[in-house]
């Protein structure tokens, strides 16, 4: 009997330890979940939970997509039509509210990264093109025509209904983007229709954007495509193309911001003017201020062009090559004549600019058309202007892999 109850026992403890195990690999299979249709009602994606774009997932039909503090997003991999993309389609809205302790990350499927990291265990920042972006679009004006409502956004097929952006409501909403960092993006759908790390066209000033980290995007670190919306607070590393790229006549102003160039960077600003009449003969434009832009050995400081216009204060330049040695890289130039124009009518305005240049490398070689009037030449280190750094501690990666050390 005591051996008949023994292998009773016995036999209970090894039920009760299959079935944890059981309920554990449940547990586990629940936090990782894969999204292949669009979301048309409000949804939430829960703290501690990974979510797998396993297409071009659109918010749609007026819903919410809430993205709670800590929530891991990765990108299937996918190039041109297939490509994988979050997009926040017009008259929609995304509630991702992270934190400085539990920052959002949009991240590649093939980042090994889990719920509670900053830095990647796999992937380096360089690594970039295995999946899409993140696209918010709004009713805000453009510098199109208005009335076109299938104005489509770069990066999406013509296709896709989702894609159209602009209007004419100045302080529409699509929600809230907070202490999110957004990695490996910028996947081709087509020659020269690249999808940026975050795009914003026609997006209102009722959308709040701010502690935003990109970094290692194929195309575009940020992209504006008109709209009112302002940014307080980024971080843009190791993209492709432009680190932040201004069109269509953006209105609003970025606000402490950090570039760090890498390898590939073509612009650390790119700034386009208006299209069309759009505000012609106004100083309608934007502004850029409090920004510390680091250099490399390939990319150029900015290029305004095409009648560009704003406002660009107390920004701070380093770490660039000599131009007279890099084929032309490393300088900050304006093209055309309107463009020439808006800064002799300060439609297009420079003040408080810092910079250090490599020795022997005069300002009138860097800062080219009349702009180093508003350049002082500082020490390195010495800079007054540019960045608040404090903002970015803890949550981005940036400044867990200590690469803000350099600053």
């Amino acid at each position: 009997m005591k051996k008949l109850l023994s292998m009773l026992a016995m036999a209970a403890m090894v039920t009760s330890f299959f079935a944890c195990s059981d309920d554990d690999d449940d547990q586990v299979e629940s936090n990782e979940l894969v999204i292949t249709a669009n979301i048309t009602s409000n949804t939430t994606w829960e703290t501690g939970k990974t979510y797998i774009l396993g297409g071009r997932i659109a918010v749609t039909n007026g819903a919410t997509l809430t993205i709670q503090p800590g929530v891991i997003v990765k990108g299937e991999a996918g190039v041109e039509a297939n490509a994988t993309a979050l997009i926040i389609a017009r008259g929609s809205k995304i509630d991702a509210q992270g934190s400085a302790s539990q920052p959002i990350i949009f991240t590649s499927i093939a980042d090994e990264i889990e719920p509670g990291d900053v830095e990647s265990p796999n992937l380096l920042p360089t690594v970039n093109g295995l999946w899409g972006g993140v696209i918010i679009l709004g009713r805000a004006p453009i510098s199109v025509n208005t009335n076109e409502q299938n104005f489509q956004i770069e990066g999406i097929p013509a296709s896709d209904p989702n894609g159209a952006y602009g209007g004419d409501i100045a302080d529409d909403n699509s929600g809230i983007l907070r202490y999110v960092s957004i990695r490996h993006g910028g996947a081709n759908i087509g020659e020269g229709n690249e999808i940026n790390g975050l795009t914003l066209g026609g997006v209102g000033s009722g959308t709040v954007i701010e502690n935003i980290e990109i970094i290692g995007n194929q195309d575009d670190g940020i992209e504006f495509f008109g709209g009112t919306v302002s940014v307080e607070n980024l971080v843009v590393w190791n993209v492709g193309d432009d680190a932040v790229d201004t069109d269509q006549a953006w209105a609003g102003t970025l606000d402490n911001f950090v570039v760090i160039t890498g390898s590939a960077t073509d612009h650390a600003l790119e700034i386009d003017g208006p299209e069309g009449t759009y505000g012609e003969g106004t100083s309608m434009g934007h502004t850029l201020t409090n920004g510390t832009i680091k250099g490399s050995t390939v990319a150029e400081l900015g290029d305004f062009r095409d009648g560009a216009r704003g406002t660009f204060s107390n920004l701070y330049f380093f770490n660039f090559p000599d131009p007279a040695v890099s084929e032309g890289r490393g300088d900050l130039s304006l093209s055309g004549d309107e463009t020439l124009t808006n800064l002799s009518n300060e439609y297009l305005v420079f003040a408080d600019i810092e910079t250090t240049l490599p020795a022997e490398v005069s300002l009138t070689s860097v800062f080219k058309n009349g702009t180093a009037d508003a350049v002082s030449e500082v020490e390195a280190g010495a800079n007054t202007v540019g960045a608040d750094l404090t903002k970015f501690v803890g949550w981005s990666w940036a400044d867990v892999s200590d690469e803000l050390d350099s600053f």
